[in-house]
């Protein structure tokens, strides 16, 4: 489904993703681990077009999507659910999740795609809070409302950033649920993370990123029992 091949991207002078190459294919969970500032959020960057990448290539449905505006990237069908959560403040619930509607799809039933209805199942507690300002709701709500907003988009593919950072267990478990869930449902999804427990849970494959570089990719068995991959890359 998406492929980078020797990717590079630069801020300015400074040379980031080096030479990057992985593969998601269709159906998987596939987690991109690493310490903080090793540059995965920059490869959820390249991929949607945030940051495009100065060579490589990034194939997406067999199309090349590398340089393509972060709104064309959006409605081949791949969804961004940021670090930073973004959401409206001033809006209730139920209008950020209007907001993810792509143009041209409001007001029509997408075949096998997501409605209200499903999203409100999906995510009962923002169901209770639906019209409710996003700026009084929990960290934890912020984070479902993130998702969902994004699924109303209809995406093939979804990128999640570092979705359990600051957040409690309880709601830890709560969204790596929901990230099976929306996966079982037919969703690929490219998950960001820095914990390795997270990871372990959630990914059928991993990709250990460090300075930049793949430096390791395996089947999550593979890295618990590779403690020396571990203690390089991964423990602080």
């Amino acid at each position: 489904m998406l492929e980078l091949a020797e990717v590079n991207t630069y801020y300015g002078k400074s040379h980031v993703l080096f030479d990057v190459s992985f593969r998601v294919k269709e159906g998987e969970i596939v987690a991109l681990l690493g310490r903080n500032g090793v540059g995965k959020t920059t490869t959820l960057g390249t991929i949607m077009g945030l940051t495009p990448p100065r060579s490589g290539k990034i194939i997406f449905r067999d199309r090349n999507i590398a340089g393509q505006k972060a709104s064309q990237i959006a409605m081949s069908g791949i969804g961004l659910v940021p670090e930073e959560r973004w959401i409206f403040p001033n809006l209730t619930v139920h209008q950020n999740l209007i907001m993810g509607i792509k143009p041209g799809q409001f007001g029509k039933e997408v075949k096998g795609g997501w409605t209200f209805d499903r999203a409100y199942e999906l995510f009962p507690v923002l169901a209770a809070r639906k019209n409710q300002k996003g700026e009084v709701i929990s960290g934890g709500e912020k984070q479902m409302l993130t998702i969902a907003r994004t699924l109303m988009g209809n995406p093939e593919l979804v990128l999640i950033d570092e979705p359990t950072e600051g957040l409690a267990p309880l709601i830890v478990e709560r969204v790596n649920q929901v990230i099976r869930e929306i996966n079982a449902q037919g969703t690929t999804v490219l998950l960001v993370e820095q914990k390795l427990p997270v990871c372990l849970g959630l990914a059928h494959r991993i990709y250990v990123l460090s300075k930049g570089q793949i430096t390791w990719t395996g089947l999550p068995e593979n890295l618990e029992e590779r403690e020396d991959i571990r203690k390089k890359y991964l423990e602080v």
